[in-house]
């Protein structure tokens, strides 16, 4: 029985979901900060050009918090595509994680740092502004499902990309 590698394509396939999920959240994380706007004090500043500065700031902030999401759930699930093979529990960590690290950061920046601050427009949920968590509610979800839509097309037929070094061969996966 010879032991044949992987195609180097399986390997690639969970790399392919990472970078679609960085660049669908960059997308989505930047229309929302956009969208958002209003309810920062941010908003009444003349200088456009610190608007965009900061709203490009933030949004490289929620991408490494998207980032950060998915390899802490790739790594509590044991599966780097875990958005093809374990969507409903990845979505969960990923969102609940997402959504912890904004509460504090959100928690912080207002009322400790202060680095930005709430416009009396925004509702608050425990003194922390909605929009961001909503952010956070909702943006991973819609990531996952374009994701998985555009993850189909691409994902392997044999595989599953398990943390583990024991899976290196194809005979390896149908023992």
């Amino acid at each position: 029985m010879t032991m044949s590698p992987l195609p180097a394509s399986a390997a690639r396939k969970p790399l392919i979901l990472l970078t679609m999920w960085v660049l669908v959240s960059s997308a989505a994380n930047l229309a929302w900060e956009f969208a958002q706007l209003p309810l920062y004090t941010l908003y009444e500043n003349p200088d456009t050009g610190r608007i965009v500065r900061y709203v490009l700031h933030c949004t490289a902030g929620d991408v490494l918090i998207a980032l950060a999401a998915y390899a802490l759930t790739a790594l509590a699930l044991g599966n780097w595509s875990w958005p093809l093979r374990n969507p409903l529990r990845g979505i969960v960590l990923a969102t609940t994680l997402g959504l912890a690290y904004t509460a504090a950061s959100e928690w912080y920046n207002v009322y400790l740092a202060p680095a930005w601050a709430y416009s009396e427009r925004m509702p608050l949920v425990f003194g922390i502004g909605l929009a961001p968590l909503l952010q956070w509610l909702l943006i991973p979800p819609l990531v996952l499902l374009i994701v998985r839509r555009a993850g189909a097309l691409t994902a392997p037929r044999e595989g599953n990309h398990r943390l583990s070094p024991a899976v290196k061969t194809r005979e390896d996966l149908h023992e």
